[in-house]
């Protein structure tokens, strides 16, 4: 059970391995883009180019759904990044239960948006987890973890692929471990739990008042999308690449979200502690640039003021 591009290595690996995949499951084809055509899955695209069926239901609790996944009789059901909470007439269908992929060390960033929020929070490490689940959210025995560091320029996309294949690695440990016997499920620890909801828009919103640091991390979890962003003249400019930079001695001498200076090497802007040099940006509705290509067509001046509707 999986919808995006982060399930598809997990699948992959299952391809790969000895036992039969009788069937994926993810959430309907959903309109993208200016013309809203529907989309296919990245994870359905895969499993009809192996000839694996695909089931897409609206609804878990559908009784028709849950017969059609009786009659697959699975031993086990693997979930990763499927995107829905599974009830427990569905946890109850494989006799050998159903696991998880997750993109956290849990019990740190339970939830939707866990590799977002691993770099809002500035942890310098990562992981994946597979655990068994049950109806709490991500509170299931953990089976093992894997981690890999975060570095300064990750952003949630280079993260999120390199925990896509971490997390298809550790699946098939976990697998051939339960086949074998020799995994053991432990409980979560019940110290050090954090929530990581699902990521909204607004959140992608520069508040020039926070600390430059705090501001380059926004702009790296909303990277490569939905992007962070803050206005420029009544325009929605996206920020996709930004780095922080450490106030010089000396009272500010600008309020936050003032521009002091725009050139080759970017346009770097005040902050409430430090200052922010966005290096690539993108007007809405235009080509994504670098700050000196966006310049030679948009007159930034200094003194402009970024932020204001």
């Amino acid at each position: 059970m999986g919808t995006p591009a982060f399930a598809c290595p997990s699948l992959e690996r299952l391809l790969s391995g000895p036992d039969a995949v009788v069937a994926l499951v993810c959430q309907p084809d959903r309109p993208r883009g200016r013309g809203l055509a529907l989309v296919e899955p990245e994870a359905k695209r895969l499993a009809l180019a192996r000839g694996v069926p695909v089931l897409q239901p609206e609804r878990l609790r559908d009784p028709a759904f849950q017969q059609q996944l009786r009659e697959l009789a699975p031993d086990l059901i693997v979930v990763a990044a499927y995107g829905k909470i599974l009830p427990r007439p569905v946890l109850d269908i494989p006799p050998h239960g159903s696991i998880n992929v997750h993109a956290s060390l849990l019990p740190r960033h339970r939830g939707a948006a866990p590799i977002q929020w691993a770099i809002l929070a500035g942890d310098h490490v990562t992981g994946v987890t597979i655990m068994v689940m049950n109806e709490e959210m991500d509170a299931g025995d953990v089976l093992l973890q894997r981690q890999t560091p975060i570095t300064d320029d990750d952003t949630a996309g280079t993260v999120g692929d390199r925990l896509a294949d971490l997390g298809a690695a550790a699946l098939a440990e976990a697998v051939d471990g339960l086949e074998q016997g020799t995994l053991r499920p432990r409980p979560q620890p019940t110290e050090g739990v954090t929530l990581a909801p699902r990521i909204e828009r607004e959140q992608g919103r520069l508040d020039w008042r926070r600390p430059a640091e705090e501001l380059a991390r926004v702009v790296r979890a909303f990277a490569p999308a939905p992007s962070a962003f803050t206005m420029l003249g009544g325009q929605v400019l996206k920020v996709h690449r930004a780095v922080a930079e450490p106030q010089p001695d000396g009272p500010a001498a600008s309020p936050p979200g003032t521009v002091i200076d725009a050139g080759p090497g970017g346009i770097l802007v005040t902050t409430g502690a430090g200052r922010l040099l966005l290096l690539e940006v993108q007007l809405e509705g235009r080509r994504r640039l670098s700050a000196a290509a966006f310049l030679a067509g948009h007159r930034v001046s200094p003194g402009t003021c970024l932020g204001v509707p």
